[in-house]
This record gives C-alpha cells, structure tokens and sequence, in this order.
C-alpha cells in the first residue's frame, strides 16, 4: 500500500489560477516540457561520464555529468528592463501542494494558445509524481511508531556502510517531520555534491519565486529597426517540435508539463504583421537577461547547453534525441533565431537576410505581437529534479538570481542560492556553490546540510518547498532511479519506497532523498561517497545502504 501511495498521483506545488498577462497576444502554453535534456544518472552519459571529467549526474556509463543518471522514465519572469515576463500570482503561493498547478489559464485553452500538446494527448505512461499529502503520508502511517534511535540506526547500518565499494562516507539520516538528525556518520564534513545541488537550487528558487510564475518568450515591435525582436525570457524548454512529438523524459507530454511552442509564437507573430499589412520583416533577438559567460566551466557540448536565456528545446541538434547527453548546437540564442524566421515563412512572412542579435534590450514598452510561457516554476522544477536536467537547473537558478536582485550569470546565481538558504536557517558552514546544476567539481555541502534542505520542503511552514520532495525520481519507477534498486542490486524491497535525488562526478556518488522505514515513518536522508569503484557497483552499494534504512525500526 505504501508503494501505491508513493508513486501514484499529481504532484506539484499549488498555485492559484492568475489572470492573463496584459498585452500577451494569448494566454501561454501550460508547461515546460520538452525532450529530457538533462538527467543525472539515467546511463552514465550525463552526470558521469565515466572518465570524462566532472559532468553530473546522467547516467551509469561512468562520471559523464549531471544529466541523466537514470532517468529512462520521467518524472517549467519577464518583466521590463532586460528581466523576464513573469505572469504574476493572483495569490501568494503558499496554498496546499495538491492543488491546480494552472497559473495562467485553463489547461484546454493554454495548450491550444501555446501549441502545447492538447489535453486529450494521450496521458503519460509514468504516473507523475505523488502529491505532496501522498509523499509526506507515510510520516503518519505507523501507528505509534517510535523514532529510529542512533543505536538502532548503527546497528542497522554497521554492515552496509563497512562495503568497500563505498570508499569515503559521509551520511544523514533525520526524521523528515521535523528535521531532527538521528544519525551521521562525517555529517557535517562537506563533500562534492554533485547534482545533489540541485536541492539546494530548488529550495532557493521556489523560496524566492512563486511556484506558479512561467517564463516568457516575446516578439516585439523594434522600433529602432523598425523590425521585430524575439525576446528570450529564460526558457530552455521552448520547442520547435510539433505538438504531437514532444516528450517528457521518454513519454508523451501531458498539459501540465508541455514546452511552450516556437510555433504557436510564430503564428501569433505572423497574424499579427500581417493584419498590419505586412509581409516581410526584419528579425532581431535579445539575449540581455543573462550576463556572465554563456559557457559553464565544465561545459563539453553534450551534458549542458550554452546558458542563454533564448533556446529551443534546450538547445539539441536534434530536437528529438532522447539521449542522456545529447550533442548541443554552439550558438543556442541563434538557432532558435533561424528556427523562428522559418516558422514565419511558412506562415506567409519572410524574414529579409540572417537574424542577428539585437544591438540594445528591447523597449520596456515595446507593443507585443507574440506571447508563449513555460510551464510554472513548480513543474520547471520537478521536471528538474527528475531527470536532473542541468541546462534546466542553470535556467532556474538564473531566475532566482533575478529575483534576488544579483547578476544572472553563474555567480549571480550561487550567491543567491546561498544567501536564500541562509534566510531559510541552513547551517551554511562548509557549503560553497559554483553553479545551479551541480557540474562543477568545486561545490561542496555536507550531508546535514542536504536533510536540511529535505526537511524544509517537507515542513507545513514552507509548503510552496513542495515540488522539491514531488520532483524526487522513485527508486525503480522514475527519473535517474528508473534503473536502480532492481532485482540484481540487493535493494530492490525498497523500491518506490524511496524518492531520491542522485549525483555524480568523476569519483563521486551521492543520493539524498527519503525513504519510508518499516513502520511508515518517513526518513531523510544524505548519503555521499567518493571512491575509485565502478560506477554501477558503488550505486548498488549505496542502495543496499538506503534499502536497510527502509527495512528497519531502528529503535
């Protein structure tokens, strides 16, 4: 019964329904979808590309980077002066998690308006993720239950943590109804987190920014140029693709978490020229929403896009690929650019010569001709965390540098994240972040730190942190843990009860989530290593590990 509760149902962070952004030429598209780009563990092709360097945490090949360690199955603000168009809240978002996630509009007409795939798409293959009452509902399960102790916890743990396949270990282990820890073992030593920093840059980005805000792409009126401008607005999930191909994590996009569309975008643009008597136009597009370099310090072309705030379907040369690091195109910004102007001319507008990148930001009153937005920050987010999507996560910690009020670049970025985090009342000692994704082999969090995180989103006093526990892949079902916790692993009694975020680096595994013990308490917990064992064999000793916490009482 606990595994049904777990895995099945709607998740995401509630948000009130808000009205239309004035002067959107329609409402936007419903969500953010788009192929998976990014997931940690999937097949060692993202996060861990074996020896290639310190990508992520995508697949089980090795220490590729932080894209698909897993993932096989699935699991999205403007404004003026440079910023995103945020379609802002009608109410403040901190309503249950289980409610609508439909910020802008009705599922139905926001599908349509953005060329999203249509409700009666047919519905996802993989349940999405357990609402937040189904995911915290086993810290009531036990009647009585008692709280592990540290003894039995010890006790329990003893032979698991003494594989050597594990190398150096650092472990958490707290109760998620109030964040008390039960048990450590170098818990406050920080370690690489790898994409385990993706919990950090979701607990920021939901604390700074309204779970039901969408990101904005725009085309403008230039009236310098006396052309349009195709304004980027931070959506890595914007796609080209026809409505009827775009996928999610492998499986077909429901209303709630499909990309909004270049195409739709185009027709807006194009009806509207032509109702304006024109035919031919000169293109422009405006980038000036980041700052920074465009290029993460591990970039390699295939885990992680260029970080541009203008990209469509996060900036693969093939729109299609379903490959954990997929190859990217060099110029993100000016393919979708091209893809846009040929979006046009099939609509009857021709663009006159190449598009270019726009001399100076759009006008903050630039009459609008076209509007599509994202899904909503809590989908951008879940979708995030289950595939573990590091161009996505770079885009999402970008946003809560601006509503910060820091630079969007990558140091922007990190300085945001910390400084919410410190708001929030975690013990920041030993942390230090370099980006949103966890790519960089600089970062460091110690495990208490991560249950922390785990903790705050499972706390009724921040019950917008929600998509943080709903976007956690399920072990053995979804995201980077789809093929994890199998038959052969030794872990495979604590499938679906465990949701978990992985990460890997060169040299490092880590996995932080929580996990339902033998009387239904819910547990977080942070477990990191690093060690010199094949990448699949030290993953199937971490899940033994996390497989006897799901086993035990512990008192």
């Amino acid at each position: 019964m606990l595994v049904a509760v777990t895995v099945l149902g709607a998740g995401g962070a509630s948000a009130l329904p808000s009205a239309p952004p004035s002067g959107s030429a329609s409402p936007g598209g419903p969500g953010a979808g788009g192929t998976r780009a990014g997931q940690d563990e999937s097949n060692g092709r993202r996060d861990d590309k074996e020896n290639r360097g310190d990508k992520g945490d995508r697949g089980d090949k090795g220490d590729r980077g932080e894209h698909g360690e897993e993932s096989g199955r699935p699991g999205s603000p403007a404004g003026t002066s440079g910023r995103p168009t945020t379609t802002p809240p009608s109410t403040a978002a901190s309503t249950p998690a289980s409610t609508s996630t439909s910020a802008t509009a009705p599922a139905s007409a926001s599908a349509s308006a953005s060329g999203s795939a249509p409700a009666s798409a047919k519905p996802s293959a993989v349940a999405r993720p357990a609402p937040a009452g189904a995911v915290l509902a086993a810290a009531e399960a036990g009647p009585g239950a008692g709280l592990p102790t540290a003894q039995g916890l010890q006790q329990a743990l003893a032979t698991v943590l003494t594989d050597q396949n594990l190398g150096t270990v650092g472990l958490a282990v707290a109760d998620a109804a109030d964040g008390q820890l039960l048990y450590g073992k170098g818990e406050n030593t920080a370690a690489t987190p790898a994409s385990t920093t993706k919990l950090a840059t979701s607990v920021a980005a939901l604390s700074l920014i309204p779970g039901d805000t969408r990101l904005a792409t725009r085309v403008v009126k230039n009236a310098a140029t006396g052309g349009i401008t195709l304004v980027g607005g931070g959506d890595p999930t914007l796609t080209a693709l026809p409505a009827d191909q775009v996928q999610v994590a492998g499986v077909p996009a429901d209303p709630d978490t499909a990309p909004a569309s270049l195409d739709a975008l185009a027709r807006q643009t194009a009806a509207a020229l032509k109702a304006a008597g024109t035919t031919t136009v000169a293109l422009d597009y405006d980038v000036s929403l980041y700052t920074g370099p465009l290029l993460h310090k591990n970039h390699d072309g295939e885990n992680i896009a260029a970080v541009t705030p203008l990209m469509v379907d996060e900036g693969r040369t093939d729109p299609k690929s379903l490959a954990d690091a997929p190859a990217r195109v060099a110029d993100p910004a000016g393919a979708a650019a091209e893809s846009f102007a040929n979006l046009l001319k099939a609509q009857g507008v021709t663009v006159q010569g190449k598009a270019k990148a726009a001399t100076a930001p759009a006008a903050a009153d630039a009459p609008v001709l076209g509007r599509v937005d994202s899904p909503t920050m809590a989908r951008l987010v879940e979708r995030m965390l289950t595939t573990s999507d590091n161009t996505l996560a770079e885009a999402i910690a970008r946003q809560a540098a601006i509503a910060a009020h820091q630079p969007a670049a990558f140091e922007g970025a990190a300085t945001a994240v910390t400084q919410e985090l410190a708001r929030l009342g975690v013990p920041m000692t030993g942390v230090v972040l370099n980006d949103g994704s966890g790519l960089h082999p600089g970062n460091a969090i110690p495990p208490a730190v991560l249950v922390k995180l785990l903790a705050l989103a499972a706390s009724a006093q921040h019950p917008t942190l929600r998509p943080v526990l709903t976007g956690l892949p399920i072990a053995g079902f979804t995201g980077t843990l789809g093929k994890r916790f199998g038959a052969g692993s030794g872990a495979a009694d604590a499938a679906g009860l465990v949701r978990a975020k992985t990460g890997s680096l060169s040299g490092v595994n880590t996995l932080a989530g929580t996990v339902v013990d033998a009387e239904g308490r819910l547990l977080a917990f942070a477990l990191m290593t690093r060690t010199g064992a094949p990448v699949d064999t030290a993953r199937a000793a971490m899940d033994r590990v996390v497989a006897r916490l799901a086993a035990c009482g512990c008192h």
